[in-house]
């Protein structure tokens, strides 16, 4: 169970227990679980239906193929991803197939996409972390990533594990509360910056 920084209204148990650990158990994930979890993803809406994402995917049981997508991720990432049993790198197609023109919602689709697995793998006993922190020329050289596609976020998938196998700064960020800017601060009326009617006279 995540530590809970406060919702402000009752939420879906699947949305309320999303969280991103850096601690995976030392447990593989069965192969169709891995695809149930990029069926959700494929599942997810997009601009004129483009479905604009792909991903890469290497299991801990395919060492070179995992060690090639777990050397794209900086230093900081390295040192805990490692031990998920499961990378990933998600792709998006940054032009429209239908016409060959630029696809600025793709970037946003492949987001969706990526929501859908994280609430899926909540409902299997898994969690999802996305990582801003790799290096994208370094996937697209190593995995023949064609030049219309952009690799987005590097994912650490896998069952949660135990807080104390972190070093003490990592297990610090891992037990912290989840916090979100209050409500007031980011849902607004008709005029940016001016809170909506509808939230808390607290912002929340």
């Amino acid at each position: 169970m995540p530590p809970f920084g406060g919702p402000t209204a009752p939420l879906h148990e699947l949305i309320a227990q999303r969280w991103s650990p850096r601690a995976f158990a030392d447990r593989s994930v069965a192969p169709e679980v891995i695809a149930g979890l990029f069926d959700a993803g494929r599942w997810a809406a997009s601009a004129y239906n483009e479905q604009p994402w792909s991903w890469l995917v290497a299991r801990r049981e395919d060492a070179a193929a995992f060690e090639r997508l777990h050397s794209t991720l900086i230093p900081f990432n390295q040192e805990w991803a490692g031990r998920a049993p499961v990378l990933a790198v998600s792709l998006a197609r940054t032009s429209f197939v239908r016409n060959g023109k630029p696809n600025r919602h793709a970037g946003h689709d492949v987001g969706q996409a990526a929501a859908q697995i994280a609430l899926e793998a909540v409902s299997r006993g898994l969690a999802i972390h996305q990582m801003a922190g790799f290096e994208p020329e370094r996937v697209r050289a190593l995995c023949a990533v064609p030049a219309e596609w952009e690799p987005m976020a590097a994912i650490a998938i896998g069952y949660p594990g135990d807080p104390s196998s972190l070093s003490d700064a990592l297990r610090e960020r891992e037990v912290a509360a989840r916090e979100r800017r209050p409500l007031g601060k980011v849902v607004f009326g008709a005029t940016f910056g001016e809170t909506a009617g509808f939230v808390r006279e607290d912002g929340r």
